[in-house]
């Protein structure tokens, strides 16, 4: 690589990588959230806490930069780049682990984001503006190559959850290239958006959005096929009394939320899938005002 392009594919990387914590800060500040980590506690949750969840975003910084990178010197999606991120991947969920003493805060966030991190550098290579679609495509194709290097462990939750109710996991979500994010999250976020002038707003619609379809491995471990039901449902309802920032839409929320505590059922996959449309959002907004 020329030596005179290198300090501008550091800056690239560090700026992919903020833009990715930041995305994961936004994600856990977010308030409200039902039965999620946010700025009024922490939901349905016993070992997390917001100050943990922050720490563990930062934690995954040199990560993200780590897989940008990788991005530029392999400079195509190829098996070889997949193994590559997913190595550095093993190194950043060790670190996180460390950073929240064996509690696992961003696991599924790891796996999506550094999926986008490493589309939206190889993205940034060509002239064009990107575009979510485009992106959300690339991270698929990226996923869709199968890492030969995982270790043999254990069946995760998740992994746990898709064996018996024989759905799909975030494996099969990304590598479908994240129809959840390209037909929920991002359409509710831009609508509500013009609808309603409030960020806070259009981001807990968003969220909503990819509530009511999401077959969220998170809510199903905990909850079983009743809260999973009750998840979609209920954020339909909000959605259907015109969101959350409608008076009927608030009241609709706050039970969804009283349930979804009741049952111990938080929603973490969608946060996760949150946390990447927000990052593909900025990067869109980037991309688009600097091509």
């Amino acid at each position: 690589m020329n030596a005179r392009v290198q300090p501008y594919i550091r800056q690239h990387c560090i700026l992919l990588a903020d833009f990715a914590v930041n995305a994961l800060v936004a994600e856990v500040n977010l308030t409200p959230k039902p039965a999620l980590v946010d700025q009024r506690g922490s939901g349905a949750h016993d070992d997390l806490t917001l100050d943990l969840m922050e720490r563990s975003a930062h934690s995954l910084h040199p990560m993200f930069v780590a897989m940008a990178h990788a991005a530029f010197q392999h400079a195509t999606c190829s098996q070889a780049l997949r193994e590559a991120i997913g190595e550095i991947g093993r190194v950043g969920e060790a670190t996180m682990l460390d950073t929240t003493n064996g509690v696992n805060t961003h696991r599924g966030a790891i796996w999506a984001l550094g999926l986008m991190v490493t589309a939206s550098a190889l993205m940034s290579l060509d002239t064009k503006p990107v575009q979510a679609v485009e992106l959300c495509q690339l991270a698929g194709k990226i996923a869709q190559f199968e890492d030969r290097f995982i270790p043999q462990q254990a069946l995760s939750h998740g992994q746990q959850v898709q064996k018996v109710f024989g759905i799909n996991g975030a494996k099969a979500q990304a590598q479908q290239g994240f129809p959840t994010i390209v037909k929920f999250g991002l359409p509710e976020l831009d609508k509500s958006r013009q609808t309603q002038g409030n960020e806070t707003t259009a981001r807990v619609d968003a969220l909503l959005a990819m509530m009511t379809t999401l077959d969220d491995t998170c809510v199903l471990y905990r909850a079983g096929e009743t809260g999973l039901a009750r998840m979609q449902q209920g954020a339909q309802e909000v959605l259907d009394l015109g969101g959350y920032s409608t008076f009927a839409g608030q009241q609709a929320f706050n039970s969804l939320e009283q349930d979804l505590l009741r049952l111990r059922a938080s929603p973490g996959g969608v946060a996760d899938l949150l946390a990447a449309t927000l990052f593909i959002d900025r990067v869109e907004q980037f991309y688009f005002n600097n091509k």
